[in-house]
């Protein structure tokens, strides 16, 4: 570093660097070359301002040296880096991507970077292939071949599609307290408990519980919410046979409901979902009875989505059951004050899918149209 290079900044220069600072809003790399400049300009030292920066002082050597023989743009960017060359052809890659997107080898489950390494080692002439550089590929192109989702994939017919546009607009409708709609489905609990009590939470000590646990059973969950208004019940009970289901029906109609005209229920196609069930449970006239005041509407198969109730579902597992509960009792009454938590707020599923927008959006999943005559 024999050649001294002095900086400086004109008046526009020095108030751009200035202003990039100020912002913050650019690489880390470029707002410490900005920094260089202005000390430069300033008069300091190469080593005041390598201390200052926390920079090398061959970093506030080129800087500067940039600067001078080029210009502002010059000395605050930097020259593209070449790397190594790629291991794998842009052929080469493709048959990465084909390889991993294909069915694994007899006798494993799933493709694996050393599997993936060792079948390109077999299909090109390379001698040696890292795992990194499968990854980086594999990254690349966004495939993750040990990995997979569960999904119900639902068969889109005519069925299909008049299920799901008769349950949106019924959530579309305008409230009508003679007609309420009540989303209703069901969802089991375990009972679980702790073997050792749980270690509290301390400064800088995040609660600790211990892995081990013992099983109590299961129970079941009948929850309900009211489409248009922020109402939600949830009933506990120790099964979910068509029995249970018949009696929350009955609770629909005379306690919930007691006024309602009548009541329309979203569920899903759960055999105990059935005017049948209630028959089961009470004498003929009182079957009569209830079902005259209710009207079933059914998702489709496979889209258990569409049921509004699910989400509160979801609400009340991530707000007040993530947590180990061993008896019945104490989780009715955890849930009971959630509930009445959630009512009391007001709370209320903010459903946006409509009728139109499933036209538009799944126009491709709808069946072909019939031919106008």
């Amino acid at each position: 570093m024999n050649v001294l290079y002095r900086v400086e900044l004109s008046q526009a220069e020095r108030g751009e660097l200035t202003a990039m600072l100020s912002k913050g809003k650019r690489a880390a790399r470029k707002l410490k070359r900005a920094q260089i400049l202005l000390a430069a300009d300033a008069g300091r030292s190469d080593e005041e301002i390598a201390r200052t920066v926390a920079v090398s002082g061959s970093t506030v050597y080129r800087t500067k040296r940039r600067f001078v023989e080029g210009n502002l743009e010059r000395a605050l960017s930097e020259d593209p880096r070449p790397g190594a060359e790629r291991k794998l052809t842009g052929k080469e890659e493709a048959l990465l991507v084909a390889t991993a997107c294909a069915t694994p080898p007899e006798g494993r489950a799933r493709w694996t970077l050393e599997l993936l390494a060792g079948a390109m080692l077999k299909l090109t002439d390379h001698e040696s292939l890292s795992h990194e550089t499968v990854r980086r590929r594999l990254a690349e192109n966004g495939l993750k071949p040990w990995r997979k989702d569960m999904w119900c994939i639902p068969k889109v017919d005519g069925e299909y599609v008049a299920r799901m546009e008769d349950v949106l607009d019924l959530y579309a409708e305008a409230p009508d307290p003679d007609r309420p709609v009540v989303c209703f489905d069901e969802s089991p609990v375990q009972l679980i408990g702790e073997v050792r009590q749980p270690i509290p939470a301390e400064p800088g000590q995040l609660e600790r519980y211990d892995c081990e646990y013992h099983r109590n059973g299961t129970v079941n969950l009948f929850v309900c919410i009211d489409v248009h208004r922020p109402w939600r019940k949830v009933k506990v009970t120790e099964r979910r046979t068509a029995g249970d289901y018949a009696h929350c029906m009955r609770e629909l109609v005379d306690i919930h409901y007691p006024d309602a005209a009548c009541i329309r229920v979203v569920q899903d196609n759960l055999s105990t979902h059935s005017a049948g069930a209630l028959y089961e449970a009470f004498p003929p006239a009182e079957a009569r009875r209830i079902l005259r005041r209710l009207e079933f509407h059914y998702t489709p198969k496979h889209a258990s989505w569409l049921n509004m109730v699910e989400i509160e579902i979801g609400v009340l597992r991530s707000q007040c059951l993530d947590r180990r509960i061993d008896d019945p009792n104490w989780l009715r009454r955890e849930i009971d004050a959630w509930e009445r938590q959630r009512n009391a707020a007001a709370a209320r599923i903010n459903w946006m899918f409509t009728t139109d927008k499933a036209r538009a959006k799944m126009r491709r999943a709808y069946p072909v149209k019939a031919k106008e005559s």
